[in-house]
């Protein structure tokens, strides 16, 4: 019997992520938004769909995550006017922290796009209710009530709202309010307020797929809504593993804001494509005064300077150096991370 999942602290949890620019040395690495198919569980596509008594697809199974690119930064594709002001300086700040005081890091429950994009997850559907049961800290689960009724119109706020589902034709629509604004929406720290609503859309392709759609909707933190689209694949001999956390007796262990700040200046000159080697690249981009890193298949992750040339990742322990030529222009930088370090040369010369 596989002994349960203990999380000791935050940092070891994230060192175990999937989501390292390291990785970016792995050959056949899946598609952007795609879950990975080896491990636990292939997923099989031959037979036919399975169906409920009243003729509605059966979802009910064990579903990889949709893949690990949003569950950090959520709004990486959006533009900085999609985001409001004070929700894109709170985010700067808590990864400015390192994210220590994160939902996860106090043995909370982390957000709704977090285990879907993240964790395997148990549907059970019924034709009153869907229990859905996720393999993650302290193994949160939702009920989502399917007898017809209503959202409530003032909802006690909690960490994964509160939601109804009802089916489009073969396509089943969650629809996600009364959410506290103590939850964080994503890894990095964008916040969330007791406005926003998610709406998550089901459709079993065939036996071992699923499309699943999630659209943010929070006028309060975003000018606008937005979608992301993926692929969940069935898990069909796995089970999930209970998850108990304990961050909370190493949270005087973990460290914030390295207090380092970089002029514009500075940082413009880091800014850049660089290649590690044939279609493999990482970009390096300025949000006000962090710089962030953007690899092959890898979520766009806020960086911590450590020095005029040195950076570290708030996500995993991957490290940046930049290097200078002897005119004083940055040519290279070197990617330290669990494969060791890669060299990747800047496109279009250093400046």
């Amino acid at each position: 019997m596989r002994a349960p999942v203990i999380v000791l602290s935050i940092v070891a949890l994230i060192a175990a992520s999937v989501f390292s620019i390291a990785v970016l040395t792995a050959v056949g690495q899946a598609g952007r938004g795609q879950a990975p198919a080896a491990g636990r569980g292939q997923a099989p596509a031959g037979p036919a769909i399975p169906r409920t008594a009243d003729g509605k697809p059966d979802l009910s199974g064990v579903w990889r995550g949709a893949g690990p690119i949003y569950r950090f930064n959520i709004a990486q594709d959006l533009k900085p006017e999609d985001i409001q002001p004070w929700a894109e300086e709170l985010f700067l700040q808590r990864a400015r922290d390192s994210r220590k005081d994160s939902p996860l890091a106090r043995c909370l429950p982390v957000s709704v796009p977090f285990h879907n994009f993240f964790n395997l997850t148990r549907i059970v559907q019924t034709p009153a209710l869907t229990l859905i049961v996720y393999e993650s800290p302290n193994s949160p689960h939702r009920t989502v009530f399917t007898d017809g009724r209503e959202l409530p119109k003032d909802p006690n706020p909690t960490f994964l709202g509160y939601s109804i589902g009802r089916w489009d034709g073969d396509t089943f629509v969650i629809t996600t309010a009364g959410f506290s604004d103590q939850a964080w929406l994503d890894s990095a720290g964008h916040p969330v307020t007791e406005s926003l609503r998610i709406t998550e859309r089901l459709h079993r392709r065939d036996f071992g797929h699923m499309d699943f759609e999630m659209t943010i909707d929070d006028p309060k933190a975003f000018t606008r809504p937005f979608t992301m689209k993926a692929t969940r694949l069935l898990a069909p001999d796995t089970d999930l593993l209970e998850d108990a956390c304990e961050n909370e007796i190493d949270k005087r262990h973990m460290s914030g804001d390295t207090g380092i700040r970089l002029s514009p200046e500075s940082l413009a000159s880091l800014a850049g494509t660089y290649e590690l080697g044939p279609g493999r690249e990482v970009t390096f981009t300025v949000v006000r005064d962090m710089l962030f890193a953007q690899g092959v298949n890898e979520p766009k992750l806020p960086l911590l300077a450590t020095s005029d040339t040195k950076f570290m990742s708030t996500a995993n322990p991957t490290g940046f150096e930049f290097v200078k030529d002897a005119q004083g222009r940055v040519t290279t930088v070197i990617v330290r991370g669990a494969n060791g370090d890669q060299k990747a040369v800047r496109k279009g010369g250093g400046r």
